[in-house]
């Protein structure tokens, strides 16, 4: 018996493979670790606001809660892995639905980038203080990982916002996500 309804929303194989390509970019980048002065910053979360930019929220927030979570297993953060999977993907998720607002907003692309990455990165230091202080039981304690996590989202914001430039002044790029 053969499937009746038609697929009009049907996931292209592009949409498919580039999802796949930019969790597995998330993934190995967040296992590469730079020390700082308040915890270590990854490249993870630059490949995540890059994915919400450029695959939309249901596809980058697929990608960023995917990719973290794998490498929060891969790390022996499995603990972590429940949280940074919500978490990652929330950041994704509105980093992709606000940007079109702040473009229209500001008529800038750059600032729009910039805005979204923020209130992004901001949710990640509120979740995982939450997930932290509630979750693991740790309390005040929870506190002591917001500069560190503040820190970690300045670099994102940062690392992204340069690196779409870049990717957005090729014209094969550009290409590829159309």
């Amino acid at each position: 018996m053969t499937n009746s309804l038609p697929l009009t929303n049907a996931i292209s194989t592009r949409q498919l493979c580039l999802t796949a390509v930019f969790a597995a970019l998330i993934c190995a980048g967040t296992l590469i670790m730079i020390p700082l002065p308040f915890g270590y910053f990854n490249l993870g979360d630059i490949f995540i606001l890059c994915a919400a930019w450029s695959l939309g929220p249901v596809f980058g927030a697929s990608a960023a809660a995917v990719g973290s979570a794998l490498a929060d297993i891969l790390a022996g953060f499995a603990v972590y892995a429940p949280a940074t999977f919500v978490i990652k993907g929330c950041i994704a998720l509105s980093a992709a639905l606000l940007f079109p607002l702040f473009s229209a907003l500001f008529k800038k692309v750059l600032a729009a980038h910039i805005c979204s990455a923020i209130i992004g990165e901001s949710l990640m230091v509120l979740g995982y203080f939450v997930y932290e202080s509630v979750f693991l039981g740790l309390g005040t304690g929870a506190a002591a990982s917001i500069p560190g996590n503040t820190l970690q989202g300045v670099c994102g914001v940062i690392g992204a916002s340069l690196l779409i430039r870049v990717l957005s002044a090729n014209r094969t790029i550009r290409r590829m996500f159309r």
